[in-house]
């Protein structure tokens, strides 16, 4: 073999070794969570869970005055936020001023920004969005992400599914998605700013149809990220070139950048365990799920997920370095 071959070949192993990457390994982390003074459990969950540049966590809770709870990266408990019982989805992001909890309302049909400390600094109410997109039941908004350069994404993802785009003011600008052609989204139950990429881009969790979409701001369809094999994926977190998924019917799992799953964790297959809020604490077991709603990287990589249950339950996977 010349020279020249054997550099050949060399090259080719460098770019196939390039293009594989090994799964990620993490490990369960048992009772890493101190409950609030006076409670057994964190109380009925149907929300999210975010983490902020400090290493504080923060989930919701249907608790009105109190929808907020905030916990140290320890997992020990530091207080209540007064904020309102039906926080569906939010996500901590830095914006000017500082950091501040971006929230959509399910129960009040709005969505609010919030200091970290649960002060409400802007309102966006049902009335600043445009008429006719909203179902029978009115308005039923489950998240929302804030883009890089400050506007606000609105997903009605309880009600038809169409994608509101603000100002980073409030101020209404264009509207995209919904049932129709071409993305024909069905409980498009969360969406989150995936900024892994040169040119930031929306994800899509397309829970009605078990798949998740890759859309340009502007609502362009760039591509399914996945739809095989999902368990109704219904929130996303990012950490590097990492997307780790809730997926409500009982399982977490981890994808890179390409869209190939590097990690399953806490997959639960027991019949009736499931996409519900009624597993009680007996039938709970260690390091496996029953209905995962909200996920997130804590800043080093770790995975904080929170379930649909009644009395409210909080996993941690911690990476294995």
């Amino acid at each position: 073999m010349t020279k020249m071959m054997i550099s050949r070949v060399l090259m080719l192993g460098l770019l196939v070794g390039a293009s594989v990457r090994a799964e990620v390994a993490y490990e369960f982390a048992p009772d890493f969570l101190s409950m609030p003074p006076g409670k057994e459990t964190i109380g009925n969950g149907h929300g999210e869970i975010a983490v902020d540049s400090t290493g504080k966590f923060y989930v919701s809770v249907q608790e009105e005055g109190k929808g907020v709870q905030v916990y140290g990266a320890d997992g020990k408990f530091i207080k209540a936020l007064p904020l309102p019982g039906s926080l569906h989805g939010f996500v901590v992001r830095k914006d000017e001023g500082g950091e501040f909890l971006f929230a959509a309302v399910l129960g009040q049909q709005k969505v609010i920004k919030t200091t970290l400390d649960g002060e409400v600094v802007m309102e966006i109410p049902t009335s600043a969005f445009p008429a006719g997109k909203a179902g029978a039941k009115g308005l039923k908004l489950t998240n929302c992400d804030v883009a890089p350069n400050g506007d606000i994404y609105v997903v009605d993802g309880y009600g038809q599914s169409w994608i509101f785009v603000f100002d980073r003011a409030g101020k209404f600008k264009t509207v995209f998605g919904g049932p129709e052609e071409p993305l024909k989204l069905a409980n498009a139950h969360k969406i989150f700013v995936d900024r892994r990429f040169e040119r930031a881009r929306l994800l899509i969790c397309d829970r009605g149809n078990n798949r998740m979409l890759h859309t340009d701001l502007d609502g362009k369809l760039i591509g399914v990220v996945a739809s095989e094999g999902l368990r109704r994926p219904s929130s996303a977190s990012f950490h590097g070139d990492l997307m780790c998924v809730a997926e409500i019917a009982g399982r977490v799992s981890v994808w890179d950048k390409a869209g190939k799953m590097v990690a399953d964790l806490g997959a639960n297959d027991t019949k009736g365990q499931t996409n519900t809020p009624k597993v009680e604490p007996k039938d709970w077991r260690a390091g496996v799920v029953t209905s995962p709603h909200g996920i997130t990287f804590d800043n080093d990589g770790n995975i904080l997920e929170t379930e649909w249950n009644q009395f409210g339950r909080v996993l941690r996977w911690n990476v294995k370095k």
